[in-house]
């Protein structure tokens, strides 16, 4: 990790003083152990403050949205895919970066550092998928037998079960919407649960309000979500909030072969119209 950190800091320094970007985002340590926060360096001098850990949990992609300057960015391999989803969404335009890929072999679970992540585990794009310049040699992808045996898991039950699995998931959401924050898809300017006029939901801790905000929020991200996990490293209640999103990639990939953020040249399958798409579903 030191000597990756060590080349992260060269080629940031280097674009920095050749002038091609206005800043560098990253990662920096962060005020408690085992954890990292974004950091900007604008100056050679400043990318001394850059570090690469198993701790680099947050996606970079959420601090790019709508910047006018040129931008250096570390991304890995779900940064970079995020990265895409932004080019894609006309919120920042490829000319405007300049991406320095980082192969990932995946970041420690926060209560667990000797475990990945869930959503490591089950990565199979660990590395860039776009970049200007690579920090390290690619590493080797993993074979999931079948990525979508949570999905699978929960489908399985009946209606009732899977109302109650999802009950039993947001009994103790506080509401405090670290996982739309932390999230790179949930850029709207005002986010329907803050909207006013009309009010679509209520501010207080009213079940359904709860529920709303959850499975609203999973929609919008459908077709889109690249299963980061920003959301869930950010919650401070521990709630997997992965489960609502997760099926959405399952459908968008069996119903349509797609998953988010593999090409700048290819909308997603909820943002085009084809005729052959599967209308099956329609009553």
């Amino acid at each position: 990790m030191d000597s990756l950190t060590q080349k992260i800091r060269e080629i940031a320094s280097n674009i920095l003083k050749e002038g091609r970007v206005d800043m560098v985002i990253g990662f920096a340590k962060g005020t408690i152990p085992m954890t990292t926060k974004p950091y900007m360096a604008r100056t050679p001098e400043q990318v001394e403050n850059f570090i690469w850990d198993k701790n680099c949990t947050l996606n970079l992609a959420n601090y790019i949205t709508g910047r006018k300057e040129k931008i250096g960015i570390i991304a890995k391999g779900c940064d970079s895919r995020n990265i895409v989803n932004h080019i894609v969404e006309n919120k920042i335009s490829r000319d405007q970066l300049y991406i320095i890929g980082v192969p990932c072999s995946g970041m420690a679970d926060k209560h667990n550092p000797d475990e990945l992540r869930d959503n490591c585990a089950t990565c199979t794009h660990r590395n860039p998928v776009i970049f200007d310049v690579m920090a390290a040699e690619p590493v080797e992808e993993q074979k999931i037998d079948d990525p979508f045996a949570d999905v699978k898991a929960v489908e399985a039950m009946d209606k009732d079960a899977k109302w109650s699995y999802f009950e039993g998931l947001l009994q103790n959401c506080i509401r405090c919407y670290a996982c739309r924050n932390a999230c790179p898809l949930c850029y709207c300017p005002t986010c329907f649960v803050d909207e006013s006029g009309p009010q679509w939901v209520g501010k207080g801790q009213n079940k359904t309000d709860i529920q709303t905000f959850h499975f609203l929020r999973a929609f919008h991200c459908a077709g889109r979500c690249t299963d980061c996990g920003a959301c869930e490293a950010a919650c401070p209640m521990d709630i997997h909030v992965r489960a609502f999103t997760r099926k959405l990639n399952k459908d968008s990939l069996e119903l349509f072969g797609w998953e988010a953020g593999l090409d700048i040249t290819k909308r997603p399958p909820l943002d085009t119209f084809n005729p052959d798409d599967p209308n099956d579903f329609i009553k």
